[in-house]
Parts: C-alpha cells; sequence; structure tokens
C-alpha cells in the first residue's frame, strides 16, 4: 500500500461501533464493531448471505442499524440521509446512464451540487485524466469495454471527493483476465487520491490482492481482521482456515502443550503432529490442526523426522500450468492435497522417475508450516 495509509494508520477514519441489523429476528450484522483507518482499502470477504452486503448498505445509509453507531470522521451517520453522506457507493452493474455521454456521466453528480460551469468541467477533466479516459470522454457507455465502463465509473465516485468510497462487488462483471488487471489498476487510482474506502466481495483473490486489511464475515460476525498475509498464514479459527484458500485439516487431541511448542495425536497419521507454537487449551482436549497445500512436501522415501507426516498414494494429479496439486490419500481414505511448482514437478524426485498416479509417497511439513486449531 501507499505510504499514506501507513502514516494514518493510528488515524481511525471510520468506526463501526456494536451495529446490529434485524430483519424480523433475523440479525443479518450481529454486533459488528471494527474501526477502519484514513486511506486504506479494506475488504469485507465472505460467503453470499454473511452479512457483508447489509454491512456496506448502511454505511451507504440505504439501511438504518437496529442498534449501534457509525461514526465516519467524527460524526455519526445514523441521521444523515444517503444524499447527505459524504460517501459515494460503485455498483458492480456501475449503474451508468445509458443515454449520457462519459463526461456528462461523471457531471451528472456535480451539477446537484450547484458548482459552477467551469469547475465541473474541470473536474471531470481531472477525473477523466486520473482513470485514463479522456479520449473516450464523447462516448456513451454502450461504446465501451466492461473495464472502460468500470473507469466510467469508478471517475463518477471518485469526481465529488467523498470521504469513504464504497466498492460492491467491484470486478463482478469482468472476465477473469480482465478481473485481474484491473484489481492493481483500481488500486494505484484509490492510492492516488488517498481516499478511505470499503469494498465487499466474495472473491477471495481479489480481497488478498486489493485490500490492506480484510474482514471474514460469516453468519452477521466478523471473524478475523487483519492484513492478507496474517488472516492466511494465521487464521484464527477452522472457519477461517477452510474459508481462505485450500487447507488440510487434521483432527486430534492435544497430547503436549508447552510455550513454544504443542502436540497433536491425530487418528489419521502414524506419527504426532508437531507445531512450534504453544496453544490455549487442556492436554487431551479436541484440537484441529490447518496446513497449506503449498507448505507440504512429497518424496517416495521416509522424512527423516520424527513428526508431521504420513504414507499415502497419488490418487489424482491437477495439472494448473504453474503449479499440480496432489491428491494422495492416507491409510484411512483421507486425502492430503499437496501443491508443487512445475519446475519441481518435471523433474526427477529421489533421484527416480517423476511422481504419477498410484505412486506411493511420503508428504511431510515442517514444524512451523501450520496451525493448532481451537474450533
Amino acid at each position: 500500500m501507499a505510504s499514506s495509509f501507513a502514516d494514518d494508520k493510528k488515524n481511525v477514519h471510520l468506526s463501526i461501533s456494536q451495529v446490529v441489523k434485524d430483519f424480523d429476528g433475523f440479525k443479518a450484522v450481529n454486533d459488528v464493531s471494527l474501526d477502519i483507518y484514513q486511506g486504506e482499502i479494506f475488504a469485507l470477504l465472505g460467503a453470499s448471505g454473511c452479512g457483508k452486503s447489509t454491512l456496506l448498505r448502511m454505511l451507504a445509509g440505504f439501511e438504518k442499524p437496529t442498534s449501534g453507531d457509525i461514526i465516519l470522521d467524527g460524526q455519526s451517520m445514523l441521521d444523515v440521509p444517503p444524499y447527505e453522506r459524504p460517501v459515494n457507493m460503485m455498483f458492480q452493474s456501475y449503474a451508468l446512464f445509458p443515454h449520457m455521454t462519459v463526461e456528462q456521466n461523471i457531471a451528472f453528480g456535480l451539477k446537484h451540487d450547484n458548482l459552477s460551469r467551469p469547475a465541473i468541467a474541470n473536474k471531470v477533466e481531472e477525473v477523466l485524466n486520473l482513470v485514463r479516459m479522456t479520449e473516450y470522454a464523447k462516448r456513451k457507455p454502450h461504446q465501451l469495454s466492461g473495464g472502460q465502463q468500470q473507469r466510467v465509473a469508478l471517475a463518477r465516485s471518485l469526481a465529488k471527493e467523498p470521504k469513504l468510497l464504497l466498492l460492491d462487488e467491484p470486478m463482478g462483471a469482468l472476465d477473469k483476465k480482465l478481473r485481474t488487471q484491473m484489481q492493481l489498476e483500481i488500486v494505484d487510482i484509490l492510492e492516488a487520491v488517498e481516499v478511505t474506502c470499503v469494498m465487499v466481495t466474495h472473491d477471495q483473490e481479489e480481497a488478498m490482492t486489493m485490500a490492506s486489511r480484510v474482514g471474514i464475515m460469516d453468519q452477521g460476525v466478523i471473524r478475523q481482521v487483519g492484513e492478507p498475509v496474517d488472516v492466511y498464514e494465521h487464521p484464527n479459527s477452522r472457519m477461517t482456515a477452510e474459508f481462505i484458500g485450500s487447507v488440510n485439516i487434521f483432527e486430534g487431541t492435544l497430547s503436549k502443550d508447552e510455550s513454544d511448542h504443542a502436540e497433536l495425536i491425530c487418528d489419521d497419521l502414524t506419527v504426532a503432529i508437531h507445531a512450534s507454537h504453544g496453544v490455549v487449551g487442556s492436554l487431551g482436549m479436541p484440537m484441529a490442526y490447518a496446513v497449506r497445500p503449498e507448505k507440504i512436501q512429497i518424496k517416495r522415501r521416509a522424512p527423516d523426522q520424527p513428526c508431521n507426516w504420513a504414507k499415502g498414494t497419488i490418487k489424482d494429479i491437477a495439472y494448473l500450468g504453474s503449479h499440480s496439486i496432489y491428491h494422495v490419500e492416507l491409510a484411512n481414505e483421507k486425502i492430503v492435497l499437496v501443491s508443487m511448482a512445475n519446475s519441481d514437478r518435471w523433474s526427477e524426485v529421489d533421484d527416480g522417475p517423476r511422481l504419477s498416479w498410484e505412486d506411493e509417497v511420503y508428504v511431510y511439513w515442517a514444524d512451523d508450516s501450520g496451525v493448532m486449531l481451537n474450533s
């Protein structure tokens, strides 16, 4: 992220305090409290129905909280109608006026602010230049590609210089290749104007690419908040571990718990699982252990380590271009996923032939590769 966010990391720009939204006894948002800093891009990530869009609509003023408060730049927004809030929202459909040109679409909101014609023209030119759409100013939306329409929608949202920008599934209407390109373009634009942004998405890759921090929502509650790398590497629950990326989960009982390590006796493995961190729990309690596929190694010979390995058979190989996913079946039929870069896959393993279907192999990982989970 740009230095502006790092510099303002202690400056809370948006404070969501104990917000509840109750629909006839169903809490779509349940006691959510969250601070968002000046200049950051914050992503609300979750499955459909988790409450993220309802929370975004409350920030925009389209829904009113049942209880709690929303404070933007020191002012409560509870009694401020949507059209008076210093907030702009960019919808997934872009909502451009089809009968207006690009510059007319951008100028529309500015005209309602009673700005002079020269001031409007200057602002339109400024934001068109920002999103690199100046040469398309006279075109209408149907004459633009999906990515170009998205830039126009973003320019229109930024023209009024909002204190808070809301993005609702911003890449949902784009194809995969264009979506990847636009993710980075939009981040560059938002960093250039230093606007605070809250985006809603169900796309993990989108959230991890664009956001300075992410909040994982589930059943109206934010389960974990952190920088993308922290949420991915150190999930705080089984739910967040399974929601972000692929993960292998082993079930067991806690057999050792020291300040610098913990061990799990697991029915899936003939050896213990050893983690280089302690846990909060008592010996004998059920626990889970999560390890990402890319953290697991694979070889034909048994590894020289007392813990964190298992023997199995390769049952499937998914070739994904840059890497392959190996599906290794253990003796109890549990499948362990192993991700290996194809630069390694096409080389020889243990001085033998390339790995293939029905090969007997060992999977293994380091003590610091996974995390113990209480739930």
